[in-house]
């Protein structure tokens, strides 16, 4: 080697001087550890005064024999290193490319946020159990009207005109849906059910006996709000005609339906009663805890053996059949089956104790 090229020096490089410096440029691509790098390495090569532009330039300087020669190695050079660089920026590219999508990657495998199911309110838990109880005993489940007539309501069930529950201050009447002049005690006639018993008469007349149903619904009474009451609740009312049937059938069935409900190990008593409806007729009580070591007993249910009279208005014969009526009511139930020691706190719509259930 005759020159050094990176200087302006006037000695004349050789082919082979250049065929030297474009093997150490292409290494020093191909050593190249970043895009920043690459870039350096065309800087100190090809840049204003680089190495090989220092001998291109010194071309004009040279002889025609020794230029073509010269001249050839240079564009070898060139070449190599062209593709060279171009190779090797791809191969930065992609690696940096790889290295920016790893680092702001989004996981779409990652599972959604869904919301919170929610579940039936313990109303609705409470009626589908007890309904389950008795389609297990064989009752066929019905519905009926929540507006009713006082007939079905009071007269066919044995409930006397001057019966205190036909009140205006004790039954919720309807006006506008009759044409009917009032009655003696100034009632229209027309009226929100006080129970789901005028069900009893509505499936006796469409039925022939045996009769066996449940009657699950919504009833209405003017009732001030308390621990227990409510002027809006629901019953599951329970009717069973056939021939032989005895109070101690009634006695069963309920004391299955309550255990099956509630656990066998709940305190339950029977304690006679008075409904116009039903005769005799007792009331069933459950104990219900304080958590403090006492509690109180509640009732749970109304019932008793069919009057001679009902029968007769559902169009059944009293010396034929022999029938048992209950009223649950889904409310007091539930607070013995759940521990809720205020019913109210079932419409109350707090989201800590529903979600509990």
């Amino acid at each position: 080697m005759t020159t050094d090229p990176t200087t302006d020096s006037p000695d004349v490089p050789t082919p082979d001087d250049v065929l030297a410096l474009g093997a150490e440029a292409v290494a020093e691509l191909q050593a190249a550890t970043d895009l920043d790098a690459l870039d350096a390495v065309r800087q100190t090569w090809m840049g204003k005064k680089g190495r090989l532009s220092l001998v291109k330039r010194s071309l004009g300087k040279m002889d025609p024999e020794t230029r073509k020669a010269v001249g050839q190695a240079v564009n070898t050079v060139n070449a190599d290193f062209g593709r060279t660089e171009s190779a090797r920026r791809t191969t930065l590219e992609l690696e940096r490319d790889r290295v920016v999508l790893a680092a702001e990657a989004i996981d779409i495998t990652l599972p959604p946020r869904v919301p919170t199911r929610g579940s039936l309110h313990p109303l609705r838990q409470t009626l589908d159990a007890i309904l389950d109880v008795f389609v297990g005993l064989g009752y066929e489940i019905v519905t009926g009207p929540e507006v009713e007539s006082d007939w079905f309501n009071f007269d066919a069930l044995n409930t006397q005109m001057d019966h205190p529950a036909r009140t205006l201050q004790d039954t919720i009447y309807v006006h506008g849906l009759t044409e009917a002049p009032k009655r003696d005690d100034g009632t229209t006639g027309m009226l929100l059910r006080t129970q789901t018993s005028p069900m009893q008469i509505r499936t006796m007349l469409d039925n022939d006996p045996p009769v066996y149903v449940a009657i699950p619904g919504r009833v209405y009474r003017q009732d001030t709000p308390d621990a227990t009451h409510v002027p809006v609740f629901h019953q599951i009312e329970g009717l069973a005609v056939d021939t032989d049937l005895s109070l101690s059938d009634l006695y069963g069935t309920l004391m299955a339906f309550a255990r099956a409900l509630v656990g066998e190990d709940v305190k339950l008593r029977f304690r006679p009663h008075y409904f116009p409806f039903t005769e005799p007729s007792a009331e069933l009580d459950a104990w219900v805890p304080d958590g403090q070591g006492g509690g109180k007993w509640m009732e749970l249910l109304g019932s008793g053996m069919v009057h001679p009279n009902v029968l007769r208005a559902g169009g059944y014969d009293p010396e034929e059949v022999q029938g048992f009526a209950f009223g649950i009511g889904i409310e007091r139930t539930a607070m013995v089956r759940y521990g809720v020691p205020d019913l109210r706190l079932f419409a109350d719509n707090d989201v800590r104790l529903l979600s509990s259930f």
